[in-house]
């Protein structure tokens, strides 16, 4: 894959066996609108056929790692829940779809050959939490902040992190994240397992890892990855097929519009259950 693709939303740079992959936007804190749900599996389906590519360093760029789903940019995949009239069959088979195409993109992490580092700075919510779970191993300054916040704007989080945090920092601590929807620190991301190391400069630090791996054997390297996924994925593809099921029957509510019409508004939504 050549680093001068054009691309809008990510950076690629290849060199020494270790592929740099920067988010770069183009929305605020590299939020995830259209361009990044096009590029991502692109990028990481190339890298992983890619034989000069041993390992893949992510990160984001302006000190944050992603604000999440860019809700704006994204509006033409959540206008059929908002659409008067409801929503139909032939809008719920849509949206499923819809759903798919994202889950798709995020596992494209999981799915590509080379082992992923994902370096994180800065916040890290909603589907940066979906896009890291899917990397293989974890790291972040002592500043970065997380949420699983899709529960804060009604949303049941369906591209990855119900399905594989579970299986990185254990059920119940998953279960006090998605069901609160808090924010918590870089330290207690350690303290869970969801980072395994803290640096200071964290994409030097992901670098070295980066290049640590890509001084092994790759094929063997590749066959780590590949035998630890084994089984592990097949649970994920089945959870989140699930949830796209569950979310095109149940996402389009009141509570859903309150969510968006406050967030519009600028104010706190107040959630009546409908």
């Amino acid at each position: 894959m050549s680093p001068t693709t054009s691309l809008r939303s990510l950076r690629v740079h290849i060199a020494d066996g270790v592929a740099e992959v920067e988010l770069t936007g183009p929305s605020k804190g590299n939020a995830m609108g259209p361009d990044f749900w096009k590029e991502l599996p692109e990028v990481f389906a190339a890298l992983s056929d890619d034989e000069a590519v041993r390992a893949v360093l992510l990160y984001g760029s302006g000190g944050n790692f992603s604000y999440g789903l860019d809700l704006p940019a994204m509006a033409p995949v959540f206008a059929p829940l908002l659409a008067a009239g409801g929503m139909d069959a032939r809008r719920r088979e849509g949206f499923r779809r819809s759903i798919k195409d994202l889950q798709d993109a995020v596992s494209s992490l999981a799915r590509c050959s080379k082992p992923v580092i994902a370096a994180v700075d800065g916040w890290c919510i909603g589907g940066g939490i979906d896009v890291i779970a899917a990397a293989d191993i974890r790291i972040a300054s002592p500043s970065a902040m997380f949420s699983v916040r899709e529960v804060k704007v009604a949303i049941v989080a369906d591209l990855g992190s119900l399905q594989r945090l579970p299986g990185i920092i254990g059920a119940g601590p998953a279960r006090h994240l998605a069901l609160t929807g808090e924010d918590f620190g870089a330290g207690r991301a350690a303290q869970l397992g969801l980072v395994t190391e803290l640096a200071d400069d964290v994409v030097a630090r992901g670098r070295e890892l980066a290049g640590v791996v890509a001084a092994n054997p790759p094929l063997v390297v590749q066959g780590v990855k590949h035998v630890m996924n084994h089984g592990e994925e097949t649970s994920v593809q089945s959870g989140l097929d699930y949830v796209q099921l569950w979310n095109s029957a149940f996402l389009a509510s009141r509570d859903f519009h309150e969510a968006a019409t406050a967030f519009a508004e600028r104010r706190p939504a107040v959630f009546t259950g409908g």
